[in-house]
């Protein structure tokens, strides 16, 4: 009689409402075969303040009907963000230590908040749990990169190359676009336009000035490029997917690692401000010949795309499946990219 097949994996990512960190955790489902469901933490005051080291807002203890954590419980849980930390440990004892939990970043508290971590180069935390890389997870895959190739964005399709991918962010802790920053940015990209004859796929924030927006939109309208102004869906995937080079701001250390998984080269415009960690990635992203300092011109060469994605997922899928085998509890299955890479 033949076996039955494991049942998939019940998953979810757990987050305090970044979009960054959401796009991060449903990148290691994605490389996994995952289809996880997205659960919020919404902790009251004192209880948001005190994240991440707790307690709990009792409201939103596992178990309960009305919160996060409901049961039946999950397999696994991918948690990114400050104030979702202290329930993976509630989890884990509600669970009675079933759920294999995974939190993406330092969580602050040691690397005995989750089963599995993964945090960055910058970061401090090392262990035999701890995944260590330089680029953050993200959705941009390989997959989805040839896909978007292969049926190029209409809106994009008939641009004349050589076309650009311009990632603009914004202000935020560690970054402020001056006034003076956003007239070189435009500069800048001006000059790659009218010397270089690129073409400009431009793509902005929620976090991006509102005259900045306008300078861009009206650059792309004046150089026959493209600006992403919120009407219909954003083609971010389409614009890193044709691009022969990436102009990218350097206060998203997502958009960074997005960025270098596309092989062609990334030109970074720094605005006023800074913090040692976009600068050690950005360090590293020359060091692996992806990056240097955005000049106005298109420089660099192609390279070994960048992506660390597929390999976090690997680590993950193995400590994963120790753990169960260890609680001698069934094998679920994780999907057809975690069993190539996990095994």
């Amino acid at each position: 009689m033949q076996a039955r097949p494991a049942p998939l994996t019940r998953a979810i990512v757990l987050i305090d409402g970044k979009v960054g960190d959401e796009q991060q955790c449903f990148g290691v489902a994605d490389a996994l075969g995952l289809v996880p469901e997205l659960r919020l933490v919404r902790p009251r005051r004192p209880f948001a303040w005190l994240a991440p080291h707790g307690p709990l807002d009792p409201r939103e203890r596992p178990g309960r009907p009305e919160g996060p954590l409901p049961e039946p419980y999950p397999d696994l849980v991918i948690a990114s963000g400050r104030r979702a930390v202290p329930y993976l440990p509630a989890l884990k004892r509600a669970s009675g230590g079933r759920v294999f939990t995974v939190f993406l970043k330092d969580p602050r508290t040691g690397r005995g908040a989750a089963d599995f971590l993964w945090v960055s180069e910058h970061d401090r935390l090392r262990g035999d749990n701890v995944l260590v890389s330089l680029t953050a997870p993200h959705r941009v895959s390989s997959a989805r990169l040839e896909a978007a190739r292969a049926a190029p964005d209409p809106r994009l399709a008939g641009l004349r190359r050589p076309l650009v991918a311009v990632l603009v962010g914004g202000d935020s802790h560690h970054h402020r676009f001056t006034d003076a920053d956003q007239a070189r940015l435009v500069a800048d990209l001006s000059r790659l336009a009218r010397e270089d004859g690129a073409r400009p796929m431009i793509t902005a924030s929620r976090r991006t000035p509102p005259a900045l927006c306008d300078s861009l939109g009206r650059l792309a309208a004046e150089t026959g490029g493209f600006f992403w102004d919120g009407t219909g869906e954003n083609p971010y995937i389409a614009m890193l997917a044709l691009a022969d080079a990436v102009v990218v701001t350097a206060d998203s250390a997502n958009m960074l690692g997005e960025a270098a998984a596309t092989g062609v080269p990334v030109l970074v415009f720094t605005p006023t401000g800074g913090h040692p960690k976009f600068e050690t990635l950005v360090a590293g992203l020359e060091a692996h010949g992806a990056a240097r300092p955005f000049r106005g011109r298109l420089e660099g060469d192609r390279y070994e795309p960048l992506d660390t994605t597929p390999a976090v997922a690997a680590a993950l899928a193995r400590a994963y499946r120790a753990h169960r085998a260890a609680l001698g509890l069934p094998q679920t299955a994780l999907g057809d990219a975690a069993g190539a890479g996990g095994e």
